[in-house]
């Protein structure tokens, strides 16, 4: 279900700009298949905004999963929209992350593929924003 949901919050992420690009479609399509859902199911959420559901009870990682492909997502198409980063900053927010965390995370996420090193330094960084 956690999955379901963070699905969910990238769609409403981005269609926010009230268009949905290729790039975005297929980053949502393959998080899905990773995690063993198939490519119609998550082509169905793209046909209506969702309700923003935070799960509760995350672990430190899955917190750093829900940001992290947020605000990969949001760079996806090289354009920030401020709607985009409010969303980002929000969800951040419920997540129990200070605010400050948006900061680093628009200046160290790439849009392109990170390496594994690079993902664990961000999730060590991320940690250290939790609120206590």
């Amino acid at each position: 279900m956690i999955v379901l949901e963070q699905l969910k919050l990238l769609v409403n992420l981005a269609r926010i700009d009230g268009e949905m690009a290729g790039t975005e479609r297929t980053y949502i399509i393959n998080i899905g298949k990773a995690h063993g859902f198939p490519e119609s199911s998550v082509e169905t959420l793209f046909y209506t905004d969702h309700e923003t559901i935070i799960a509760e009870n995350l672990t430190a990682d899955q917190k750093f999963d829900y940001i992290f492909n947020l605000v990969q997502l949001m760079k996806l198409d090289e354009r920030l929209y401020q709607q985009e980063i409010k969303f980002c900053a929000a969800t951040a927010a419920k997540l129990g992350y200070k605010p400050e965390l948006m900061f680093e995370l628009m200046l160290k996420v790439k849009s392109t593929e990170m390496t594994s090193a690079e993902i664990a330094t961000l999730r060590n960084l991320s940690n250290s924003y939790l609120n206590d």
